[in-house]
């Protein structure tokens, strides 16, 4: 599979086939009756009840996707797999966590298998053993390894399914190679490291837990390496005893090697020499290491590259000459790159870092010879950094970013799209009566007020704004990031909930709600962030969002207007009204009312999914969130993190299982005070597609190279 296919299906693996999404029962009947069974590859991603309604040709079903259908349940995955399994080529049941490791091996009657992602399914290495030695034809796996993995319970008739694999995802919860060393014919692997350093009976975990395996790695095939890793020590520790056969012998035909790493991970002698091997030998498509390998090192003025698709130097002290000169080599034509992460790179666009303070105005040159080089980029992130443009016609940072036109993911500083001086047409709007501070006088009135019109007034997006214009060039863009430079997320990882954080850039005070209204240009739009907004005065821009934004699916808000108010909620319960495709939706804000006007608004937002709260010193009621969950059907997660006492909590959280769980069985729910000490241990139980998607706060584009798995 080539990861530089950016294609918005999702299904690289099925290029050449008809794919449909959606329909009517009907229309398939009629599209399936006049479509020739050679000619075809289904993607069917919808309900097994509609499934097993259809009275298909059985011969016609290749791909099921049953990933995050939350009305998957036991009965219904057992009878889809009865009635089609024999013919399904591609399966995946990726995220369905709630699914029994019973009815999960009944995949092992889906005997034409030839890919198969079961991340986040419960399966034993018993039950794993069982289902891939059914499995002949089997080429992709992705599967999790838990805590009591033994490969040494896998049997002969598995593992030789598993030495036919050509492509593994396997993410990690416990110190393990897993099923790697019976892969010897390895040419994509994918490794997520989600260890933690401690159980929950706080014994200290070592990595060292896997010396005294009789097999390694087998590396001689590999072309894609890709390693990402949870915060914490043993993380690192494991992915050491990975990389350290890779290091003996570098692959020949290896053309993507990806590591990300949150915080440092020290260079170690093994490390040094696959780089050193690496620069020698091979010529990358792809890229990404951690940082601490980057920075001060000359290793990027020795690597090779062929026709790079993706490129990631996250959180590097990377400097613009460096970037100019070791990357792009003065200018060279890298039309190829599709995907660029710059996030936390301070001083790429900047000739020099050593003289630089972070505030300084970026040097507009570099970024131009980036957007000429890179001119076919469809996803860039320069988030958590501060990009202040100079003065200067046709040299701010949204001009230059203007031209280019292939976009799909866009995520930017707040600052960076402030313009460059103060507009004199710009009157500063001033804040409506009913935006009173949450907590601080007279409860705000949720739903009664009207909202101010987005297009009057003050919230009129100015055609002199660099940032309207950028959205104006840009008119297919999916997904948007405005993520203060400063911005840091309340809800942690591995650790306590952060308490205080950094004052926004006072540059972002130029960046308010004319900028919010403009984002309503990109009709496209599905995915969308704002962090750190302080100048949010009303939130009326979030209408016209609303309006125009139809086919938005995830939003996610935090910290707009001043810390100590909430502004914005008149104008967000305007916004939900319209948002009919709307499946996520994550606000965090210190003083949040999660009140019945709160929840009444987001009823109206028939398609949703998920909700995660976030507030600090925040408020619920109990009554408001059971009746909105009778409300609304189809949300699966309801995440709550407030500054209500543990006995409220759980309480909630009890009620909320016992009246829904039965008839929803993907039914997550998580209700907690964000500044308990348990929290950590709260946060382990959290299915990792939820955690990583909604529940933590951080920055997805460019995040990983496009589509990375199928």
């Amino acid at each position: 599979m080539d990861m530089s296919n950016d294609d918005d299906t999702h299904s690289a693996g099925m290029a050449g086939g008809a794919h449909l999404l959606g329909f009517s029962d009907e229309i398939l009947l009629h599209i399936l009756s006049h479509v020739p069974s050679t000619d075809l590859i289904l993607n069917v991603r919808c309900t097994c009840r509609k499934l097993a309604a259809l009275c298909l040709d059985k011969s016609l079903v290749h791909t099921v996707l049953l990933q995050k259908d939350y009305q998957a349940n036991e009965d219904k995955v057992k009878q889809l797999v009865k009635e089609i399994g024999r013919d399904i080529q591609q399966l995946s049941l990726a995220g369905c966590y709630w699914l029994s490791g019973s009815t999960v091996e009944h995949v092992a009657r889906c005997r034409s298998l030839v890919k198969v992602n079961l991340s986040g399914c419960h399966l034993t290495s018993l039950r794993l053993s069982k289902m891939l030695s059914a499995l002949q034809h089997l080429r992709s796996l992705a599967i999790d390894v838990s805590p009591g993995f033994d490969a040494s319970q896998l049997s002969g008739e598995c593992k030789a399914t598993l030495s036919r694999v050509r492509e593994l995802k396997q993410t990690l919860f416990t110190p393990s190679y897993g099923v790697v060393p019976c892969c010897t014919s390895l040419e994509k692997l994918l490794l997520y490291f989600e260890i933690l350093d401690r159980t929950r009976e706080g014994a200290i975990l070592s990595g060292q837990l896997m010396v005294g395996q009789s097999n390694v790695p087998h590396y001689q095939n590999l072309r894609v390496f890709y390693a990402r890793l949870a915060p914490g020590y043993i993380n690192q520790e494991v992915v050491r005893l990975y990389l350290a056969v890779l290091s003996d012998r570098t692959p020949e035909n290896l053309h993507a090697f990806l590591i990300s790493v949150p915080g440092s991970f020290a260079e170690s002698g093994a490390t040094k020499n696959l780089l050193d091997s690496m620069a020698r030998n091979v010529a990358l498509d792809a890229l990404q290491l951690p940082k601490s390998w980057l920075n001060g090192s000359s290793l990027l003025q020795h690597m090779k590259f062929n026709n790079p698709f993706y490129f990631s130097f996250s959180r590097c002290t990377l400097s613009g000459g460096h970037l100019i000169q070791r990357v792009i080599n003065g200018g060279k034509d890298l039309r190829s790159l599709a995907s660029l992460n710059l996030s936390g790179c301070v001083h790429c666009l900047s000739p020099d870092s050593l003289l630089r303070k972070a505030e300084d105005d970026i040097d507009s040159s570099i970024l131009e010879t980036l957007v000429v080089s890179c001119c076919n980029l469809r996803h860039l992130n320069l988030s958590a950094a501060h990009h202040h443009s100079s003065e200067g016609l046709g040299r701010h940072l949204c001009q230059l970013l203007a031209r280019l036109r292939h976009l799909r993911s866009l995520s930017l500083p707040v600052c960076s799209v402030a313009d460059s001086a103060p507009r004199a047409d710009r009157v500063p709007a001033q804040p409506v009566m009913h935006a009173v501070p949450r907590g601080f006088g007279k409860k705000v009135r949720i739903g009664v007020q009207s909202c101010p019109n987005p297009f009057s007034g003050q919230t009129v997006p100015q055609p002199s704004s660099v940032f309207w214009s950028l959205l104006k060039n840009l008119p297919f863009l999916e997904h948007l990031e405005l993520i203060g430079s400063n911005f840091s997320s309340a809800m942690p990882r591995n650790e306590p909930a952060i308490r205080n954080s950094l004052p926004p850039c006072s540059r972002a005070q130029n960046v308010g709600d004319s900028e919010v209204a403009a984002i309503g240009q990109l009709a496209f739009l599905r995915h969308l962030t704002l962090a750190q907004l302080p100048s949010v005065l009303t939130g009326s821009g979030l209408v016209s969002i609303g309006l125009q934004c139809q086919q938005l699916q995830s939003l996610s808000l935090a910290n707009l207007g001043m810390m100590g108010k909430v502004v914005y909620m008149p104008a967000l319960s305007d916004m939900l009204k319209h948002c009919k495709r709307l499946k996520d939706l994550r606000l965090e804000q210190p003083y949040f009312s999660a009140n019945a006007q709160f929840f009444q608004a987001l009823s109206q937002c028939p398609s949703l999914q998920r909700l995660c709260l976030v507030s600090r010193s925040g408020t619920l009621q109990p009554d408001a969130v059971l009746a909105f969950m009778a409300r609304c059907l189809h949300v699966v997660v309801c995440h709550m993190f407030t500054g209500e006492s543990l006995a409220t909590c759980k309480s909630l959280q009890q009620s909320l299982l016992r009246s829904f769980q039965a008839e929803r069985p993907a039914l997550n729910v998580v209700i907690f005070p964000l500044l308990h000490e348990g929290l950590t241990d709260v946060i382990r139980d959290v299915p990792m597609v939820h955690l990583d998607e909604i529940t933590l706060f951080k920055s997805r584009v460019a995040e990983e190279p496009p589509n990375l798995w199928w």
